[in-house]
């Protein structure tokens, strides 16, 4: 190529003095390179050799890695910090000199032309600056440039940034004016390129004719704006989106329209990448002695003074990413062209002499030699821009640029193969999929999708596969769930055309992600799993027949690994997670007759019978298969906590429920009716009601097969006894017997029967075991399994439906209050559900009075009735907290009554007719509440031998006891100060209860929050008193307990968030508190003369006064000088360094706030007689500081 006096240049190797990147590469990010490690290292030798690579393992293998590449390597060594200070006038290209290794070349001399289309701005002449070091500080403006019209509307900057032309139109105009005066229409590039920087500096005449182009850039740093933010590649806001796009389009326009002259011209590419590549001149150098600055834009934190050169580098460096992938498009016309041009010509030639047209042959040959020299022209500028630009800034130190790199070389890939998909390039992305941030290997997948997406491809792929397929499989397993997702996505494009390169244990490695909490993880190994497991393919075989004959779906076979892959994943209480997996990718999850043949339906002849652990499994996924179609909604913890469902993902779901409802209305009876006798299925089978479109029933005349699944329904009550299969049956009948649908009649008519049988049968058990007791024998196992059974239905069924009019009452609670007594001897098992069946009773009797739905009985008597039923089991269930030696006796009380406190709190003053009935916690009960919560809650885990699956069950019992405790703190049931007990185990169980804790103090702060911060004082001082009870007189403030209560204060301050002004009122209650406990008593009975015994908790309190607003802090001050009236202590002994450390913290920073010098280490004003608190202090003086304190 040449440059503007005609000389040729050389493209391909950039010359001798050439900079690689501007920052050390000890600050670099870490590569495989310097890593070295064995899953890298180990492969990079063998790998170098198959794609032609020297690789030194000496010291400095990490600078001259790549040395086949060119020349340009050569100075690698610039790396090293000995190099950074280096000054040097290189004579790479710029806007004069030759882009070769020589001295500058000739000026060339510009063809004016007074018509212009688009304007180049021309200025006073501007003498060109000499190399000097940058100062500190905001840059001094030019007064040539400033006078320069910024907002120029003919510039290129403005027309695209007004968005009112069109792209053809702007790049036609542009390419008159440049065929009409180079010089000016290469200025308006130039300049455009430099305006949508954000740089105010204009481009003159005379410095594009006399300026080199890295001191033009030099001086275009110098006029940046810094204090207005605009840059547009990154401001926000629709104009600036819609440029962005606008700027990628135009170079891509530009580029193709100029693709068949213009960029052969051997001037205007030449000069538009010597400007993109110039900043890798000394300015570069420069720029090495802030390396950091990249860094810190990077992590969004304030950017140094000469931030203007980043953003200009930034900038040109993705814009000759762009012109490069435009070139890239041209790249690839030529070839089709020199193809199509070879054919023809081979054609043509291929013709016997009579019918061969010589002139034709000519043609085609010039055509052809022309099209290959400008291939070879515009492989020149790719090689050249790719070792001048890419090679270095590949590992750029700013992520963002080295995101740029992999995407746009992703591009080049897939539409260039020919050229750029080799061995030789595609090591770059392998490298940087070892990159430290996420986006950047997000990048790297998402430039290899396309190119294993495509068969044709493949063979050119396998070395890269082969080295780096385990980096990509680890990368499944990423922290950036996009990565992870991205990731899993190219393992499946690897397994469709590379099958035999992933291991069983690669695959195994993404089939558990169908277990992964996050959903888009989860439902790309879903796809894996699909293409994997379950798809159909040649192999299958062919569809079997049942034992009657009928053909099975195509579906069955899969179905069949489904469940088999169930079972080896030894997950089975994460159906819904596998389900959630495959639902939207695979149909078989929806194809309920398949489903149900394969339970229903006898073997044919060539099949295997499934086993009665196959047949739980499928029941257990085709049951979550139906929940999840019939609701929409993914299992809990997968997916946002709030998801706004869209209507098209509304109506899907309302038509799976009409086709569900229409399948399984006629074949869930055949289902339950078949494995009746299975607990564990027939639970299963029993939720599959609840997703039914309950209106089909009627519209469907299916009224026999409804009667049919009562009955059922009635005898899976009678035959089984398990929690699972009562309370699902309970639930399902509660849903049938909701009074809007049109079958209500019939289902409340079998619901009535059924509880009439379960009545009748609780009162025969109950009357024999009466009668044993009575006649003093001893029930046997029988009779008391019979109880305990009866009373099991009669509590769950009455937490669904209202037994009330059964008259149970009085028969069960006369049990619990025998069984508190010690009088009668019925089961534990028994008790807790008559306590539980109560509890009952007492909410179905609130919500009839609520509702107005008492039957023969007044409103009046309906609440002294519930008031009467309520004064009695309150206390008799807090007796049993306190009393009982019967955990279940405990546990079901201590529930029963934080949930019927919930119930009965002030909510119902707003109802007069429910105002009697409110129920609020007397101090005892409080206590009584707090002491269950202290003794079996806060405990450590003291039986080792314990199972781990049972150690997981006790902290889910004490975790729910916890809650309950809590939310009557949260329901302002309980006061504020009740919950210190709690939060003063902030920090010792923050793994098993942290998120309740930390919850319930955020709500107690919106409730009021002077008093929870008053409650955190309380906390504190409860550990402290401990701490003195244990320690002695003394307490040491290095010990492990001292440091920890310092560590809750930290966690406290914490939460009051940034917002002093907001809690500005609690934090200087917090402090008020503190200082009275630190203060009292004020004398020390062990020693006289000796600080007050509770000092040390001052520095507890230092933890907060960061809160403290400045004159907050002059105010505590004082209020602490009035408490201590000594002042400050002539004796600076260790006892007395709390108070010098909390006063300390409070002066910091003041200067008016000399502190007092006291007359002697131990005077203090006495107390008051009488006055045993530390609030009573001199009357006066306790009075205003209170009165300091009022309204803050």
């Amino acid at each position: 190529m040449l440059r503007r006096g005609g000389k040729r240049i050389r493209m391909d190797d950039p010359p001798e003095d050439y900079e690689p990147p501007f920052t050390p590469y000890s600050i670099q990010p870490q590569t495989p390179m310097d890593q070295q490690s064995s899953t890298f290292g180990g492969q990079y030798g063998q790998y170098n050799d198959n794609v032609s690579m020297h690789y030194d393992s000496g010291p400095n293998s990490n600078l001259d890695y790549d040395q086949n590449i060119g020349q340009v390597q050569q100075n690698m060594n610039a790396f090293h910090p000995s190099h950074l200070e280096e000054a040097t006038t290189s004579s790479l290209p710029g806007g004069r000199g030759r882009m070769t290794r020589s001295s500058r070349g000739r000026r060339h001399t510009a063809i004016t032309n007074p018509q212009r289309v688009i304007s180049s701005p021309e200025d006073t002449p501007v003498p060109t600056p000499s190399p000097a070091p940058r100062r500190r500080g905001r840059p001094r403006k030019n007064p040539v440039l400033e006078h320069s019209s910024v907002d120029d509307e003919s510039t290129l900057f403005s027309i695209i940034r007004s968005g009112k032309s069109s792209l053809q139109q702007i790049v036609d105009e542009w390419i008159e004016q440049y065929k009409a005066d180079r010089d000016s229409g290469l200025r308006a590039i130039m300049q455009f390129f430099i305006s949508a920087s954000g740089c105010k500096g204009k481009i003159t005449s005379q410095m594009q004719s006399s300026m080199e182009h890295a001191a033009i850039i030099r001086r275009m740093t110098e006029e940046f704006d810094e204090e207005s933010g605009e840059y547009p590649m990154i401001m926000s806001g629709p104009q600036w989106k819609k440029f962005r796009s606008n700027f990628c389009d135009f170079v891509q326009t530009l580029v193709k329209q100029c693709q068949y002259s213009i960029i052969y011209d051997q001037y205007l590419m030449d000069n538009v990448i010597s400007l993109l590549t110039g900043l890798s001149d000394s300015q570069v150098r420069a720029f090495r002695h802030t390396a950091t600055l990249a860094g810190n834009f990077s992590y969004n934190i304030r950017l140094p003074d000469n931030v203007n050169f980043f953003f200009l580098f930034f900038f040109l460096y993705f814009t000759a990413m762009k012109l490069m992938t435009a070139l890239v498009d041209v790249a690839l016309t030529v070839s089709i062209h020199l193809d199509n041009t070879s054919r023809q010509y081979e054609a043509e030639r291929q013709k016997t002499r009579d019918k061969r047209a010589s002139d034709r042959l000519e043609a085609l040959l010039a055509k052809h030699q022309e099209l290959e020299e400008n291939m070879d022209e515009i492989k020149n500028m790719l090689t050249y821009t790719f070792k001048s630009v890419f090679v270095h800034r590949y590992r750029d130190i700013v992520p963002e640029i080295r995101a740029i790199c992999m995407a746009e070389i992703g591009i080049w890939m897939k539409r260039f193969p020919q050229n750029f998909l080799d061995d030789s390039y595609l090591k770059y992305i392998g490298w940087t999929l070892h990159d430290k941030v996420g986006d950047v290997r997000l990048k790297c997948l998402q430039a290899l999708q396309p190119l294993y997406a495509s068969e044709e491809l493949k063979g050119k792929l396998e070395l890269f596969t082969s080295k780096f397929k385990d980096r990509v499989v680890s990368m499944t397993l990423d922290k950036e769930y996009d990565v992870a997702v991205q990731a899993v996505r190219l393992i499946i494009s690897i397994h469709k055309y590379h099958r035999e390169i992933l291991s069983d244990k690669d695959c195994e490695a993404v089939y558990e992600l169908v277990f992964s909490s996050h959903r888009a993880v989860a439902q790309a190994a879903g796809e894996f799993l699909n293409e994997r497991l379950f798809t159909l393919d040649d192999t299958t075989p062919p569809a079997l027949r049942t034992h009657r004959g009928k053909k099975r779906l195509p579906n069955t076979p899969l179905i069949r690994d489904l469940v088999q892959f169930f079972i080896e994943s030894e997950l089975h209480e994460h159906g819904a997670y596998l389900v959630d997996s495959l639902i939207d990718s695979n149909e078989m999850m929806k194809d309920w007759e398949c489903m149900t043949d394969l339970l229903m339906e006898d073997p044919g002849p060539d099949e295997e019978s499934l086993d009665d652990r196959q047949e739980t499994s499928l029941i257990e996924l085709m049951t979550c298969c139906i929940k999840q179609a019939a609701t929409g909604e993914p299992p809990v913890g997968r997916g946002p906590t709030r998801k706004i469902t869209t209507a098209k993902e509304t109506k899907q779901a309302q038509d799976d429920r009409v086709r569900l409802t229409e399948h399984y209305i006629q074949t869930l009876p055949l289902l339950l009716g078949k494995y009746i006798a299975d607990p564990e299925k027939v639970a299963n089978l029993l939720l599959i009601p609840q997703y039914f479109d309950m209106e089909i029933y009627t519209t469907s005349r299916q009224e026999k097969n409804l009667e049919t699944l009562l009955r059922l329904m009635q005898n899976v009550v009678e035959r089984h006894t398990e929690t699972e299969v009562l309370e699902n049956c309970a639930k399902t009948l509660e849903i049938l017997c909701t009074e809007d649908h049109a079958i209500y009649s019939r289902c409340d008519v079998i619901r009535s029967t059924l509880v009439d049988r379960l009545v009748n049968k609780l009162r025969e058990v109950f009357d024999e075991h009466e009668t044993l007791i009575a006649g003093e024998e001893e029930p046997n196992e029988d009779e008391m399994f019979a109880l305990v059974s009866s009373l099991k239905k009669v509590a769950i069924f009455w937490s669904c439906h209202n037994l009330g009019p059964w008259n149970l009452w009085d028969p069960l609670f006369n049990a619990v209050r025998d069984a508190k007594d010690g009088s009668r001897s019925m089961p534990p098992e028994a008790i807790k559900y008559c306590i539980s069946a109560c509890y009952s009773a007492i909410l179905w009797e609130l919500l009839q009075l609520e509702n107005g739905s008492g039957r023969g009985t007044s409103a009046a008597q309906q609440q002294k009735q519930l008031r009467d039923h309520l004064d009695a089991y309150i206390p008799l269930m807090t007796e049993l907290v306190i009393t009982s030696n019967v955990a279940l006796f405990r546990e079901e009380a201590y529930i029963s009554v934080c949930d019927l406190l919930i119930s009965f709190c002030k909510q119902l003053e707003d109802n007069p007719l429910l105002r009697p009935l409110v129920y609020e916690p007397d101090r005892g009960l409080q206590q009584t509440l707090n002491d269950f919560i202290q003794t079996y809650v806060f405990v450590e885990d003291e039986d080792e031998e314990q199972d781990e699956h049972t150690k997981i069950e006790e902290l889910h019992k004490r975790r729910s006891y916890l809650s309950s405790f809590c939310k009557l703190v949260v329901y302002n049931v309980l006061p504020i100060k009740t919950a210190a007990d709690v939060f003063r185990h902030y920090v010792k169980y923050y793994n098993d209860y942290g998120d309740i804790i930390k919850t319930t103090l955020g709500k107690a702060r919106e409730i009021n929050k002077v008093s929870c911060a008053r409650t955190m004082v309380l906390s504190l001082s409860m550990l402290f008193r401990e701490l003195h009870r244990d320690a002695g007189s003394r307490i040491d403030r290095q010990s492990e307990e001292f440091v920890s209560v310092k560590e809750l204060a930290k966690r406290f301050a914490l939460s009051f968030g940034l917002d002093a002004l907001k809690n500005r009122e609690a934090i200087t209650a917090l402090h008020r508190d503190a200082i009275l406990f630190a203060t009292n008593p004020l004398e020390n009975p062990n020693d006289p003369t000796g600080p007050p015994p509770n000092l040390a908790f001052l520095e507890i309190g230092a933890e907060f006064t960061n809160k403290l607003l400045k004159q907050d802090k002059r105010m505590v001050l004082q209020f602490l000088d009035r408490i201590l009236t000594m002042g400050m202590p002539s004796s600076r002994g260790e006892e007395w360094q709390p108070l010098l450390l909390y006063r300390n913290s409070l002066v910091h920073g003041e200067t008016d706030l000399p502190p007092q010098t006291a007359r002697r280490a131990y005077g203090r004003r006495r107390r008051e007689a009488g006055g045993d608190d530390g609030e009573n202090v001199d009357d006066n003086d306790d009075a205003g500081s209170d009165q300091d304190f009022t309204g803050y």
